[in-house]
């Protein structure tokens, strides 16, 4: 994985995350769905942030996130996501850039407005979101022009995007675009009622052109059709490529081929928020994966990355995982 100025370009939806700590009495008076992405259109959105308490704004998305986090470990990152020349489309741009990710799309010009998400974070640690898309699916096939996938060792696709059909035409062409240039093509399974609309056409991305699979555990059950997890295991290791499966305090299972890997989850004192945890799980491995670590290091940074962000409110490290890393001794 040589000749390339990132490891990592990620493909996503550029969102500003707007945070509150609820209850879930409040979820239930609200008719929210615990621990889960659910899609809600402009109307809803602008009713929750009106509901929401002592909000806290920060630039997010999952794709986003995890560039930010292979930054944060010291990776060089670019992303490819679609904002509005508005307010919080110039939070998202401020943002990325200032924690050291490339990003250089043009902005979307019309009436639809930069994407949203409230996430309300209940005392147990879990997220619920409520996501208004705007024009963040609205990409354009020179966002993912062929000499900026060719950039990176590695391109990151994140399955939420999978939802809008626009978006999935842009995605096919920068996948073929890294598979011209020989290079890595990861995708994260997002989410396990997005896997339910997409099975089988992320199944057969799998057979065709996925080198690297995200996912956790209901997730990977999801996508197998499974309540076992045994049973999903069992399939993504007959797949035979690179898997990540992340399983909470569990901590995570890294497959390749025959080898198995069993990460241990990182001790965190108590969990605050759990926004994030997979995204940034997905910077460690990706970012120890373009420096060509080992497997077993590539899934103790994933870990590592997820207990940094756990142990806080927002989605994107508060503290240097370069820093932490080398603490451990893993780089």
């Amino acid at each position: 994985m040589t000749n390339a100025t990132f490891d990592v370009l990620g493909v996503g939806h550029a969102i500003v995350d707007i945070l509150a700590t609820t209850t879930d009495a409040f979820l239930n008076e609200h008719g929210i769905a615990k621990n889960s992405m659910t899609l809600v259109d402009g109307y809803r959105a602008e009713m929750l942030g009106r509901s929401m308490k002592n909000p806290v704004e920060a630039s997010g998305g999952s794709g986003a996130n995890t560039m930010v986090g292979v930054a944060s470990f010291g990776g060089t990152a670019a992303f490819i996501g679609k904002v509005n020349d508005d307010r919080l489309g110039q939070v998202f741009m401020d943002d990325i850039r200032h924690a050291g990710v490339s990003f250089d799309c043009a902005p979307a010009h019309g009436k639809v407005a930069t994407a949203s998400s409230h996430i309300l974070i209940t005392p147990d640690g879990h997220r619920s979101m409520n996501t208004f898309l705007g024009c963040a699916s609205a990409l354009e096939d020179a966002d993912a022009n062929p000499t900026r996938v060719a950039s990176a060792k590695i391109l990151y696709v994140e399955g939420y995007l999978w939802d809008t059909d626009s978006a999935k035409s842009v995605i096919r062409a920068a996948i073929a675009r890294a598979k011209a240039a020989k290079r890595k093509v990861a995708l994260t399974l997002s989410d396990p009622f997005c896997v339910g609309r997409w099975r089988d056409e992320f199944k057969a991305l799998l057979a065709s052109d996925v080198d690297i699979l995200f996912a956790n555990e209901a997730e990977a059950k999801a996508l197998y059709e499974t309540e076992q997890f045994d049973d999903a295991f069992q399939a993504v290791r007959k797949w035979g490529k690179t898997a990540a499966i992340t399983r909470s305090e569990s901590g995570s299972v890294v497959v390749e081929g025959g080898r198995v890997h069993i990460i241990e989850a990182e001790p965190v004192e108590r969990v605050v928020d759990t926004t994030g945890a997979g995204d940034q799980y997905a910077a460690g491995f990706l970012f120890g994966y373009a420096r060509e670590l080992p497997l077993a290091v590539c899934g103790r940074l994933g870990s590592i990355a997820a207990a940094e962000v756990i142990s806080h409110v927002g989605p994107r490290p508060q503290v240097s995982l370069k820093s932490l890393a080398a603490k451990a001794g893993l780089i």
